[in-house]
């Protein structure tokens, strides 16, 4: 295990080298100038001339990726267009906002999704396996932005149950240590901001969620399907096995690798859609960050983020690898 997380680091060397080449050329083939953006709607063209000069804009591509690259090195992201700040500093301030999102989405899609799922493949052909089927069709299908609008308007304006947006009311505050509001909420005994923080939680989550939870609940029901016609399900139920005993310690566990390459998969799924989320419910993470950088231009802010995600998805890719093992023995990777 120890020789194939090693040999995995290696390659993810020229892997993130090849991201930063995409990212780069990528971002710079969409219309518009920078420098024209950064100096403002009325400067002059010589005022653009400058600003394009002081910022390398007018070198080569190949002198300019150099330059990109020689800074990622050093761990320097580039800064912001229209505020001028670090983008590693934004992005470190904005991030546990994010995870916070990403994470409580995450484990409402598989809390529910696994055992929807379960219900669906040992109940096959039966009511509650077309419900859950249908259920899962629609999450998969229905746009996050549409169903986002649905939920605010059903659990803030309709019902008035939980708030529109934000993370935490005005007229509340917290001790941030974290910036997990949750969290910081428990650490710091403040209980009715972190119900607050629960509450501006559950909506954007549940919105996140619904699509992670689709593909999780089909993968685990799929699955499970062909390990319970296998023959040791047969053996183990001649020899008197009770059927959740059968379900829960034999076909589940030995299902649950596809269940856990679609759970890492759906981590991107859940940034890349975190991006209208966070947009809608003005959630104050890296997904509305983005946003606004790309209505606003901010090249330097769309690179940073677009390789970050690249890197997010490599490391997971790495650690639902080194989960097989831990799941099947008969996996060995030295």
């Amino acid at each position: 295990m120890t020789k194939f997380v090693l040999w995995r680091l290696a390659t993810l060397l020229p892997v993130m080298l090849g991201i930063s080449v995409i990212v780069f050329f990528f971002i710079h083939l969409i219309p518009g100038d920078p420098a024209a953006v950064m100096a403002g709607d009325y400067a002059a063209p010589g005022q653009i001339a400058e600003l394009r000069t002081a910022l390398g804009l007018d070198e080569s591509l190949p002198n300019q990726y150099f330059r990109y690259a020689r800074r990622l090195l050093h761990g320097d992201l580039g800064r912001s267009i229209h505020t001028h700040n670090p983008i590693a500093s934004e992005l470190a301030t904005r991030l546990p906002a994010s995870m916070e999102l990403a994470l409580s989405a995450m484990l409402i899609a598989i809390v529910i999704g696994i055992p929807a799922g379960i219900l669906s493949a040992t109940k096959r052909g039966s009511l509650l396996d077309a419900a859950s089927m249908v259920g899962a069709l629609i999450g998969v299908s229905m746009p996050v932005y549409v169903l986002g609008l649905i939920a605010m308007w059903m659990f803030a304006f309709k019902l008035g149950w939980l708030p529109v947006g934000g993370r935490l009311a005005a007229d509340l505050q917290l001790q941030r240590t974290t910036g997990f509001f949750v969290l910081d909420g428990l650490l710091s005994g403040n209980f009715p901001a972190c119900v607050d923080a629960v509450k501006h939680l559950m909506v954007p989550a549940m919105t996140l969620s619904t699509v992670p939870m689709a593909i999780i609940a089909r993968i685990t029901r799929s699955s499970l399907l062909d390990c319970l016609s296998q023959d040791y399900i047969r053996t183990a139920r001649g020899k008197g096995l009770t059927e959740p005993m059968i379900v829960i310690r034999h076909a589940l566990k030995n299902g649950m690798l596809p269940v856990v390459t679609v759970i890492g998969l759906q981590i991107g799924v859940i940034l890349s859609g975190a991006v209208l989320t966070e947009t809608i419910f003005s959630w104050p993470g890296i997904g509305r960050w983005v946003y606004e950088a790309i209505t606003k231009r901010d090249y330097p802010v769309i690179q940073g983020m677009t390789l970050f995600i690249g890197v997010v998805f490599l490391f997971t890719s790495l650690l639902v690898d080194c989960l097989y093992a831990l799941l099947d023995p008969r996996i060995r990777y030295d």
